[in-house]
């Protein structure tokens, strides 16, 4: 699959380099391609990236991926999935950008013919690639107003590592804030692990025979 990645930080890097390994063609998209020619993957400008994916996903901050994304253009993007990683923080890190509704929403709102699914935003990158180095299951969750977006979302989460039973769709594209609201909740348990590499799990009563 045609895979084009928006951002070069860390949280794309490290879903270019589990996608390639998986057998994807991925590209990454800059502002300014020209200057992030060290990293060892592909970079084109934005509009190329739009234009090579089949998916398109958002790892850019999130207090300038809607902006960013009216620069590639609602036409550019329509009919094409894009799966949203991001989160809008202030620039200490202590408050929600979208502190009343989510980035996801914002840009499904902006963007009515591109069907978006928020997910991975609730972990660290190095997670998000690498499920199976925590020391047992964890739950990775998606929101979303189109089934098949999801879908397919989750296929490409399984070529990530996370099995189908790892995989919690929680509802349509408003529950994409509880996704990024947890970004709050997640820096604390940072500070008092004094470690990001972590992540939660969703555990239920078992069943009654």
């Amino acid at each position: 699959m045609r895979i084009g990645i928006l951002g070069t930080g860390n949280v794309a890097r490290a879903l270019a380099h589990g996608w390639s390994a998986a057998g994807h063609d991925v590209l990454l998209g800059s502002r300014r391609p020209g200057n992030r020619t060290d990293l060892g993957l592909p970079v084109v400008g934005l509009d190329e990236a739009a234009a090579h994916a089949e998916v398109l996903v958002n790892a850019t901050p999130g207090t300038v991926s809607v902006d960013l994304l009216h620069s590639i253009g609602a036409s550019a993007l329509a009919g094409t999935l894009l799966i949203d990683v991001g989160v809008g923080l202030s620039d200490d890190f202590t408050e929600l950008s979208h502190p009343n509704s989510s980035l996801g929403e914002q840009i499904q709102k902006a963007f009515p013919s591109t069907p978006v699914v928020k997910t991975l935003c609730t972990m660290d990158s190095t997670v998000m690639t690498a499920p199976e180095s925590l020391a047992g299951p964890s739950t990775v969750f998606l929101s979303g107003d189109d089934d098949e977006a999801k879908r397919t979302t989750g296929r490409l989460l399984t070529d990530l590592g996370w099995p189908a039973s790892s995989q919690l769709d929680i509802g349509g594209i408003t529950t994409a804030r509880g996704q990024e609201h947890f970004a709050l909740l997640f820096m604390g348990i940072a500070v008092g692990l004094g470690a990001h590499a972590f992540n939660i799990n969703v555990v239920t009563r078992p069943a009654v025979p």
